[in-house]
């Protein structure tokens, strides 16, 4: 959901006029990076869940530690900031308990098919004290909504394009969106034993009107709504959470 990819198109001018050239403008990942080191901890060891290949997020979480990928792909294989890499298909983490400091997953959520046992996991090998930062897209978006309705294999036309990603970019995974509002995590925090220490919703620019100025613009309006007030947080595009092990 991040417009760091957009491309030169016919609206990369009105992401600077609207968005980018803005007095004090942060852009989602780099505020998601900031929460990440606001929680690295002490020991400065990170795992990040769902790594991939080399990517903005590894690199970040590089200059603050040593970082280890896991992934389903062995594309994580090819991450260069990454001192180890393991390619897990299941819930279970190849490590012992209390390994890290703190754990990460950048949209990786959304892809979770047992939930349960994900935070359960990742309670498992962090460190007491260490906190699971995570952003992952909020299930009432009308992206998230979208992308529940349609056939995955239309998805894949789509998503991409839509962003005016290039031909480099990597296809989407198939979402189940189990994990995917405040009050399922919220649920989920507590069974794994986590403290619930931030859960915030945040809707940026609209990465999807990329393509065309037509799509462009009514995604700015719903932004702009969905940001006029509190009150409509829960339709915002991201959620941005920090589960904290007592």
């Amino acid at each position: 959901m991040s417009t760091r990819d957009v491309s030169t198109t016919g609206t990369a001018a009105l992401f600077d006029r609207y968005y980018h050239s803005k007095p004090g403008y942060v852009g989602g990942t780099e505020e998601f990076h900031n929460l990440c080191a606001k929680n690295v901890g002490g020991g400065k060891r990170i795992l990040e869940i769902g790594a991939g290949p080399a990517n903005p997020t590894t690199a970040f979480l590089a200059t603050m530690g040593t970082v280890v990928g896991v992934d389903v792909s062995d594309e994580l294989r090819g991450n260069p900031f990454l001192s180890e890499s393991y390619v897990c298909s299941g819930s279970a983490l190849p490590f012992i308990a209390k390994s890290f400091d703190l754990c990460v997953s950048n949209y990786v959520l959304e892809h979770v098919t047992d939930p349960v046992a994900h935070f359960s996991e990742i309670f498992r090998v962090l460190k007491p004290g260490g906190a699971y930062c995570f952003r992952t897209p909020n299930r009432l978006h009308y992206v998230a909504i979208a992308s529940s309705l349609l056939p995955h294999s239309v998805h894949l036309g789509l998503a991409n394009k839509l962003r005016a990603l290039g031909k480099q970019a990597h296809d989407p995974w198939p979402t189940v969106y189990l994990a995917n509002d405040r009050r399922r995590l919220n649920r989920l925090a507590r069974h794994a034993g986590f403290l619930s220490e931030k859960m915030e919703m945040v809707e940026k620019e609209p990465s999807y009107g990329a393509v065309h100025w037509l799509l462009f613009y009514p995604m700015m309006g719903y932004e702009r709504f969905v940001n006029s007030t509190e009150r409509l947080s829960f339709l915002r595009a991201n959620i941005f959470g920090v589960f904290r092990k007592p």
